[in-house]
């Protein structure tokens, strides 16, 4: 049997439904994307962001004590690994004294109150599918207790530097673009275009995550109490890191919005070569990550505008007009309209551009 006629998974029809429904409301985003791959790669794909938005969820919460985060991520990777004791089972019990109340879940908690679910159907994938999927989100996993353990007595992330920056980027998200190539890459695929994809699959990751950090400034601090904006910047605009979403810092943090930003600026090139080496192999598509790309490209040019929206609760995103004119786009034009369309929609809103890519 081919891989392209074998079956996704051999899971319950319910279980793998119930997580392409998770994965609609953990992110608005990546759901985008899983909606227009196909099978397998859609079932793929689907399986290993659950696994990384639970190690995300407990990273990211202010309600569990640091040190207990990092034990039970460290417990979430050991479940991970095929060859170690602990069990999702394991993880589960350990997580569930900080589980909200089930009428009280957001959907991000209740994927992690069905932890156990999420990992009996993603061990019903194909084997080589779990192989290239595991590592990455092991890295993943181990780095996220890392910087836990890096600041826990700061009660939330704190970053020092533009390296340190990078560094956490490439833990939440350039293993992730390593996930996905991974995928991409296990059957017969030309030599220089494996290599190509491996050489700028971290900056594709990397690129969506500072977009990611530069717009949520001050829901990430207000709602997470972690600070991604490197200290060293926000001292050059003397803003302190504990007041950046003060009215009066207001100014100063703006300007390091729009470092980052700049920052995410310098991914885009490698990002495009990603997207243009991929290839189209178990029910990938272009268009699923060719969405995210120029969503980022949208959301970089609102923030470029008005990088104050970042700092003062107002938010920062593209409208849902420019969503659906973003993916009807590139559903009709494929491929060869990307660098067209990164273009139009670096300059303004997309479906205020009718002529783009006509």
């Amino acid at each position: 049997m081919s891989d392209a006629d074998r079956p996704a998974t051999t899971a319950p029809d319910a279980d793998l439904a119930w997580c392409h429904d998770s994965v609609q409301g953990v992110s608005r985003t990546f759901a985008l994307t899983v909606d227009v791959l196909d099978e397998p790669m859609s079932s793929y794909i689907c399986l290993g962001y659950l696994l990384c938005r639970i190690a995300d969820t407990v990273e990211d919460t202010d309600r569990i004590d640091p040190d207990e985060q990092s034990a039970l991520l460290r417990l979430y990777d050991e479940a991970l690994d095929p060859a170690a004791d602990a069990t999702a089972a394991d993880f589960r019990d350990a997580v569930d004294e900080h589980l909200p109340q089930a009428d009280e879940r957001s959907a991000d908690w209740e994927v992690v109150a069905e932890t156990e679910r999420v990992f009996a159907t993603f061990g019903e994938l194909p084997e080589d599918v779990r192989e290239a999927i595991v590592p990455p989100v092991r890295e993943l996993v181990g780095g996220m207790a890392e910087f836990v353990d890096r600041y826990a007595d700061e009660g939330g992330l704190r970053i020092g530097t533009r390296g340190e920056l990078e560094e956490y980027c490439y833990y939440a998200a350039g293993t992730v673009g390593n996930l996905i190539t991974n995928l991409l890459t296990r059957g017969d695929i030309a030599e220089e275009r494996a290599r190509r994809l491996h050489e700028t699959a971290e900056e594709f990751g990397l690129l969506l995550q500072l977009v990611n950090i530069a717009k949520d400034v001050h829901d990430d601090y207000e709602e997470e109490n972690n600070v991604y904006l490197p200290e060293e910047w926000l001292a050059a605009e003397d803003v302190p890191q504990e007041d950046l979403t003060d009215s009066e810092h207001r100014d100063g943090t703006a300007a390091v919005v729009g470092r980052t930003t700049a920052l995410a600026h310098t991914f885009l090139d490698d990002a495009e070569s990603y997207l243009e080496h991929l290839p189209l192999v178990d029910g990938n598509t272009v268009d699923a990550w060719a969405i995210p790309f120029l969503l980022a490209v949208g959301t970089l040019r609102e923030l470029a505008a008005q990088p104050e929206r970042a700092v003062d609760g107002r938010g920062v995103k593209v409208s849902r007009q420019e969503v659906f004119a973003v993916v009807a786009a590139m559903s009709e034009h494929g491929r060869d309209s990307l660098p067209e369309l990164r273009r139009a929609i670096a300059v303004q809103p997309f479906h205020r551009t009718p002529s783009a890519a006509d």
